[in-house]
């Protein structure tokens, strides 16, 4: 952001690395397409690890599974199991790899789908409709015991095979964009549109209304009466409904407004 240089380097530098690092263990990295500076976020890869696997990937193809990790010059036992849940095998043989579900579990996930009726070809071909009427009329303590797991440990099972190699972002609801708006110049004053809120600050937030430039609402904008600061209102991610009060087409600023006038 424009204000990037009023931080310390060091103090923004460990902000942004755990903004990433959490992203990276909460969605998961592809093996085969990740870069070494992304690796390195993995939890138990380090840079020198992270340049090995790329090294490996470009001298000997794609990683076909998880375990062929282990044949990447300075990855070790321990190294391996703290990266593999983080890590996605798209075209695996074992539709696991490309879950969250840890290799130390796959016994578990195996013996969830045996007792459900399910196999690994029908997670990976998504007919697991005999797995959902299963879990839903089953006693999951019971089941968690019979599979030697914790309830957090069977959940996270659960969520993965039933969605391998999902993107959070499918999950989200996506803004209605209005076909007759594609540039600044379709914008007139008055203009009601919704958007996706792309960036909080202390003045206000910026909207993507797919105009190629964010408008601004101003915190004195986001609605009636005082607002301390923006996030008390939104974040991002959030779907807005804003209307248009100012565009400088010549400084491409456009001014928005989510209070409804009455």
């Amino acid at each position: 952001g424009q204000y990037q240089h009023d931080m310390p380097a060091k103090q923004l530098e460990t902000a942004l690395s755990g903004v990433v690092e959490s992203c990276v263990n909460s969605v998961g990295v592809e093996l085969n397409t990740a870069s070494a500076s992304l690796l390195n976020q993995v939890a138990g890869i380090n840079s020198s690890v992270a340049k090995n696997i790329v090294a490996y990937r470009d001298e000997n193809g794609v990683f076909t599974n998880r375990k062929e990790l282990l044949k990447v010059p300075k990855l070790g036992k321990k190294a391996f199991l703290q990266a593999a849940g983080f890590i996605r095998v798209a075209n695996s043989d074992n539709i696991l790899d490309n879950t969250g579900v840890h290799p130390e579990s796959y016994s578990a996930a195996k013996k969830l789908l045996k007792l459900t009726k399910c196999s690994l070809k029908d997670v990976e071909n998504n007919r697991t409709d005999i797995l959902k009427d299963t879990l839903n009329k089953a006693n999951k303590s019971e089941l968690a015991q019979e599979l030697e797991i914790g309830m957090p440990t069977l959940n996270d099972i659960i969520d993965e095979i039933l969605k391998p190699g999902r993107d959070p972002r499918d999950e989200m609801t996506g803004p209605i964009l209005r076909s007759d708006i594609l540039d600044i110049k379709d914008l007139e004053i008055g203009t009601k549109i919704t958007g996706t809120v792309r960036n909080v600050i202390d003045f206000g937030a910026f909207v993507d209304i797919a105009v190629h430039i964010d408008g601004l609402v101003h915190i004195s904008k986001l609605r009636k009466g005082f607002v301390k600061h923006p996030l008390d209102v939104v974040k991002v991610g959030d779907i807005v409904d804003v209307t248009v009060i100012g565009v400088d087409i010549p400084k491409k600023r456009i001014s928005l407004s989510m209070i409804e006038e009455d």
